[in-house]
């Protein structure tokens, strides 16, 4: 029997390389439901590979021409579409792929209408973990992750208790300016940040892994998936990107979990969980490197062990200033070293409430955003 699948941001790194996993396997595998992008060439291009009976477009511009060309789907648009397509009544597995704070509610509805969650946006647990795992206790729901150190650290965990368990370590690459020192990072260009080297990644993405903010946003996220405490999960430098994820346990002993840097394979684990597929490329073990984590080349990913800590609405007001400075890094209107800047700022000047409700996170989130824009955009 065939498993339903929706994919949002099926047109972004993640999205795209799902489908490559769904494609070669037609015969096991359903595509209900997608959101797209702006990029109408690769959105026809996944509409030509795929039959989905409900689509959210990114704008409402989209909508006369799509409707036109593909008489068979239903479409809608916007950041309603994105929730009407997180409820729509098809069981299925839910792929969040999508990128930043805009994943957050589909997410939400998703748990809601019954589907099991396959997580690749951060931003979901970051901003709202609390609610989240109350949502997933409530609905009977699962939640299974995507990036490629979670899905590590869920393998080492499978059959193990976690009162068993010592701390969890989780890898980082360095990102594509890992080899300079903070005093060279003054006049660094977006095309030196993106050059990342060993995983293809969308811009956010690939930046927040140059500041290392992504790492910090994945020890909040792992916190929230294996309810440990901040103090039992530990960062580490891992130039080749081989080992993801490591366990240790109370009695010594050490599980690590290592494959090719490809993004397919803890796609390809939640699809099929909890059977495996089929993978054909041949893994090296030699010379693999690992350094302890440099918190000081390394400011925001300390900045987000702290704001982790301390709970509440403070860890969507750094995802929010981090969000918006990494915009407009990629914009060109503020430098490398301002994301840092912006992040800390705000941060540190925000008091803090313990228990935000969902509407006050989103409300958060916007408002800052903006804010920075309003501030920025203009010089």
């Amino acid at each position: 029997m065939k498993k339903s699948i929706y994919i949002l941001g099926a047109a972004g790194s993640i999205g795209m390389q799902t489908l490559d996993v769904v494609n070669k396997h037609p015969d096991l595998f359903e595509i209900v439901g997608l959101s797209l992008g702006s990029n109408d060439e690769k959105n026809h291009l996944i509409l030509s590979q795929t039959t989905p009976k409900i689509v959210a477009l990114r704008h409402k511009e989209q909508l006369r021409s799509y409707q036109k060309r593909y008489p068979n789907i239903s479409f809608v648009y916007g950041v309603q579409g994105l929730i009407y397509v997180s409820k729509y009544p098809i069981e299925g597995l839910f792929l969040n792929a999508l990128s930043g704070s805009a994943g957050l509610m589909p997410t939400v509805e998703a748990i809601k209408s019954g589907k099991p969650i396959l997580l690749a946006n951060k931003e979901t647990l970051v901003m709202a973990g609390d609610q989240i795992r109350r949502l997933i206790k409530k609905y009977s729901g699962k939640l299974y992750p995507i990036d490629s150190e979670h899905s590590a650290i869920w393998q080492t965990l499978q059959g193990e208790s976690l009162d068993h368990v010592k701390k969890i370590v989780i890898t980082a690459s360095g990102g594509a300016l890992r080899n300079l020192s903070r005093n060279h990072l003054k006049d660094i260009k977006l095309v030196d940040a993106l050059k990342h080297p060993n995983w293809s990644m969308g811009a956010k993405i690939t930046i927040d892994s140059a500041t290392m903010m992504n790492k910090g946003l994945e020890v909040i996220e792992a916190h929230h998936l294996f309810q440990l405490p901040y103090d039992k999960i530990e960062t580490i430098l891992h130039d080749e990107s081989v080992c993801h994820g490591i366990t240790y346990f109370n009695d010594g002993t050490i599980k690590a979990s290592l494959s090719p840097s490809d993004m397919r394979i803890p796609i390809a684990y939640a699809l099929f969980y909890p059977d495996k597929s089929p993978y054909d490329q041949e893994l090296s073990l030699a010379n693999l490197s690992f350094k302890p984590m440099d918190f000081e080349r390394f400011p925001l990913l300390k900045l987000a062990y702290e704001v982790g800590q301390k709970g509440g609405l403070l860890p969507t007001v750094m995802n929010a200033a981090n969000e918006a400075a990494v915009k407009l890094f990629i914009q060109g209107h503020i430098t490398f070293l301002q994301i840092e800047e912006i992040v800390m700022t705000y941060v540190q000047k925000y008091q803090n409430q313990l228990r935000p409700s969902l509407q006050l996170i989103i409300q958060t989130d916007q408002q800052i955003q903006q804010e920075i824009f309003n501030m920025y955009e203009k010089r």
